[in-house]
């Protein structure tokens, strides 16, 4: 099954760009922006009294929006790729960064503010992941171990160009795993999917706060009607931009996530550097 979502995942894409090469030909006009971003940090010592270790971190990111309106129809795209790692000097190589998302909504008018709704999500890492605190070290994740795709029918309310939220009463979740991580994220012993059925709501909103600073908010809070409809999931993405020139800046990213198939802990992660930021 996750090879099947996996290559209808990919025909999504190849789709989605195949209908914008098509509508751009016949000047149906597209909105597409984004930002490659590489970030690095790096210390070194040598005779240092005060001592430390050696260490080196990159992260490298992908932002794009692919955006279509016409008429009373829409339809927002956003892909957000992230991959980060960091050696240092004792301790070999680790993942500090890893994300696969893909955002899709479409919206049909309805009213002047409010639109119906149809969106899907999709979510996973690129390589696998590990508990160094434990020894040996434990894998804990792998790609599409976990996977998650969402989907389902609501109700969009867009005043605004770049604030958005999309309620979902009626969302199909589905979590996929790999033979090795059956019996984990929710899943049962010897299965390798779950499938929920619940309410999503999801909140975007990004802005400039100041000359050169936007900041961008992403919120995302799911209820499954099946079992504990009372623990919501949450995921919140929080980007802070502070361009420098053409191709410096400097980001902020916060995130944080609570899922109790995933974590009995509330997860969270702050991601900050100086690096290379190229918008297109």
């Amino acid at each position: 099954m996750a090879k099947k979502i996996t290559t209808a995942l990919l025909l999504f894409l190849a789709f989605s760009l195949n209908a914008q090469e098509k509508t751009d030909s016949v000047k149906v006009q597209w909105k597409k922006s984004g930002n490659i971003t590489f970030l690095v940090n790096q210390s070194s010592f040598s005779n240092w009294v005060a001592g430390g270790d050696n260490t080196m971190s990159g992260n490298l990111g992908l932002n794009y929006d692919f955006n279509y309106a016409h008429g009373g129809l829409t339809w927002d795209n956003k892909l957000i790729l992230a991959y980060g790692l960091n050696s240092i000097k004792g301790t070999g190589t680790r993942k500090t960064d890893d994300l696969f998302e893909l955002n899709s909504l479409a919206g049909k008018k309805a009213t002047e503010n409010w639109s119906y709704s149809f969106f899907l999500n999709f979510k996973t890492q690129f390589s696998s992941g590990y508990d160094y605190s434990k020894t040996p070290k434990v894998k804990t994740s792998a790609f599409l171990a976990p996977g998650y795709l969402s989907f389902g029918p609501g109700m969009l309310w867009k005043k605004f160009e770049h604030f958005s939220v999309n309620l979902a009463p009626l969302t199909s979740k589905i979590t996929l795993v790999s033979d090795e991580f059956s019996g984990h994220y929710g899943t049962d012993l010897g299965k390798n999917t779950r499938y929920e059925l619940g309410f999503n709501a999801s909140l975007n909103h990004k802005t400039t706060l100041i000359k050169n600073v936007t900041m961008e908010n992403r919120i995302n809070i799911y209820a499954n009607y099946l079992e504990n409809p009372q623990n919501l999931d949450l995921d919140h993405q929080l980007n802070f931009v502070m361009q420098i020139n053409t191709y410096l800046s400097t980001n902020l990213n916060f995130h944080t996530i609570i899922d109790d198939n995933a974590s009995n802990k509330i997860q969270f992660k702050e991601v900050f550097g100086l690096g290379i930021n190229y918008i297109f």
